[in-house]
């Protein structure tokens, strides 16, 4: 089995969440599948100073260099993967997947998706290959499929506004406890809270682990 890791930088605040990330490849090599990190090769739309947490004006970073601190260098541009290429694909939390990725965090509910993820997450769903994602990723996902009339659940915890804005964009939002994920059978999605519900690293790697878990149901 080959599966896709999306990242979207290095670092929380701008990028993948690493804890995320990282636990995310563990668990998907303990189920013996190869991973295959991605990400885009352009310019993050912030850098921000993980001490302070603020946004750091004269500095600029390239989203598929940063995300490959974090794949030891093993990474390839998204531009160069497609559907064809993966049985499955994994998105990490972390601001990166909202300013990244899309422009959920500044855009809400109207945010746009980069043409390049939306094909690729269309690709993986349009041929019902799995497709999951952590934290709040799955904002992503329910724009890119709510998009398109597909009514997928998901789950990014608990959060009422997040929540509000799922639904504004066409998908179906289900409470869901840190430990647990939610799996959509119909569209091949899972999502899990992670770091949205999660106050240890301990808590995130149950949330990974039922996300991955869950995944290989739909395998």
């Amino acid at each position: 089995m080959k599966a896709g890791v999306l990242l979207s930088g290095s670092g929380v605040m701008d990028g993948s969440e690493i804890q995320e990330a990282v636990l995310t490849l563990l668990h998907l090599d303990m189920t013996g599948a190869e991973t295959i990190c991605l990400a885009p090769n352009d310019r993050q739309t912030r850098v921000v100073d993980h001490v302070s947490n603020a946004v750091s004006k004269n500095s600029e970073r390239n989203i598929l260099i940063e995300s490959a601190r974090i794949a030891r260098g093993d990474i390839r541009d998204i531009a160069s993967v497609s559907a064809d290429q993966l049985d499955v694909l994994v998105l990490p939390g972390g601001f990166g997947a909202a300013v990244n990725l899309c422009s959920f965090a500044d855009d809400g509910p109207a945010c746009i998706v980069r043409p390049d993820v939306e094909r690729l997450i269309l690709d993986m769903v349009g041929t019902k290959k799995p497709v999951g994602a952590l934290c709040i990723a799955p904002a992503l996902l329910a724009r890119v499929l709510g998009g398109k009339g597909l009514k997928v659940k998901l789950t990014i915890g608990n959060d009422p506004a997040t929540a509000k804005a799922i639904h504004q964009m066409g998908a179906i939002h289900v409470n869901c406890p840190v430990r647990e994920a939610v799996i959509d059978r119909e569209h091949r999605v899972v999502t899990a809270p992670a770091y949205m519900l999660a106050q240890s690293i301990r808590e995130v790697d149950q949330s990974v682990q039922a996300l991955v878990d869950g995944l290989m149901t739909l395998r």
